[in-house]
């Protein structure tokens, strides 16, 4: 009985249960990601009428919503945007998640974005990811938004596994 106690807690810990497999990635250094890294965030747009809108497109094509949040000043959110550039896991994603990226700027813009889903306190790193249900508007991975705020000590095949941990 304690064998299935222990298996049962093993699976808990491991990540939701409607995880699907990510794609095998064809690199497997970030030093083969396309140069140079992209900078993905607008610093210029308004962050709650690209979330609203990425919401609504999320709900009706029955996708999560991956909200990223970070600043073209930090690398591992531009290692983390270049890594979901790569061909085969940004088809993957695209399956999965409507995405939508928010300048948090130094830690000072936008804040109220992660407010809303319960993040009240200084982000703990950047970039942080809000994987939200559209239908509820609820945080699905809750204590876990900064898992890749330290991207670069991953692998591209580590990341891809993270995010397909709370794809459907």
């Amino acid at each position: 009985m304690a064998f299935r106690t222990l298996i049962a807690s093993a699976l808990l810990l491991a990540g939701p249960a409607f995880a699907a497999p990510a794609p095998h990635m064809p690199i497997t250094s970030f030093e083969q990601l396309a140069k140079p890294l992209p900078l993905p965030y607008d610093e210029q747009a308004d962050a709650k009428a690209v979330v609203a809108a990425a919401k609504a497109r999320a709900k009706a094509s029955h996708k999560l919503l991956l909200i990223d949040l970070g600043g073209n000043w930090c690398l591992d959110c531009r290692i983390l945007a270049g890594t979901m550039d790569v061909p085969a896991l940004k088809t993957w994603l695209a399956r999965r998640y409507e995405i939508v990226d928010v300048d948090v700027g130094r830690f000072d813009k936008n804040l109220d974005i992660p407010a809303h889903y319960g993040i009240t306190e200084r982000l703990k790193g950047v970039p942080s990811v809000l994987i939200v249900d559209p239908r509820t508007d609820a945080l699905l991975n809750t204590g876990r938004t900064a898992a890749l705020a330290d991207a670069r000590s991953m692998t591209p095949q580590g990341l891809a596994d993270w995010l397909a941990g709370w794809a459907r």
